[in-house]
């Protein structure tokens, strides 16, 4: 029994080590950390960044906000506006417990069983995904807390990001 134990726990150390890093790239298909765009019109987008499992929140946000900058730096552009925003978990169970139950029959004899079981999540927390609405302009920068200076996003949180 203590064997057995032992090793659970090490698949678990091991499972835990597996989690994919949350890293500033393109996306590699439509639930791989990383991000996409969808260009609505000439100059307004849709940017979304899928964060790995355990990721922050605010880092989440701000490789979205980064993408949108690369996005209106690439397409001549001063600056954008956040015209609408979400955030959403993705991908996460949570815990689970389930109870199971299970009979046979075999000549004059017969069996009946009852298991429970549980289950916890080793992927290393929810993953969040976040969605930006942006529209893109040029020329000097409305007021609003919710425009941004494309060059002053990307040296700002460009310098960190992974």
């Amino acid at each position: 029994m203590k064997h057995l134990i032992l090793a659970a726990i090490a698949c678990a150390s091991l499972a835990a080590c597996a989690t994919e890093p949350t890293h500033f790239q393109p996306a590699a298909g439509p639930s791989a950390v990383g991000f996409s765009e969808l260009r609505i019109e000439p100059d307004r987008y849709r940017v979304i960044f899928q964060g790995g499992p355990g990721a922050p929140e605010a880092q989440v946000q701000d490789y979205a906000l980064l993408r949108a900058a690369d996005l209106a730096l690439a397409g001549g552009y001063d600056w954008f506006r956040v015209v609408d925003r979400s955030i959403r978990q993705t991908g996460y169970g949570g815990s689970s417990v389930s109870l199971g139950v299970g009979g046979m029959s075999f000549g004059r004899h017969s069996a009946a069983g009852v298991g429970v079981g549980t289950g916890f999540p080793l992927s290393g927390g929810p993953s969040l995904q976040a969605s930006l609405e942006v529209l893109m302009g040029r020329g000097a920068r409305p007021s609003g807390p919710d425009v941004y200076d494309a060059r002053g996003v990307r040296a700002s949180i460009g310098g960190r990001a992974v």
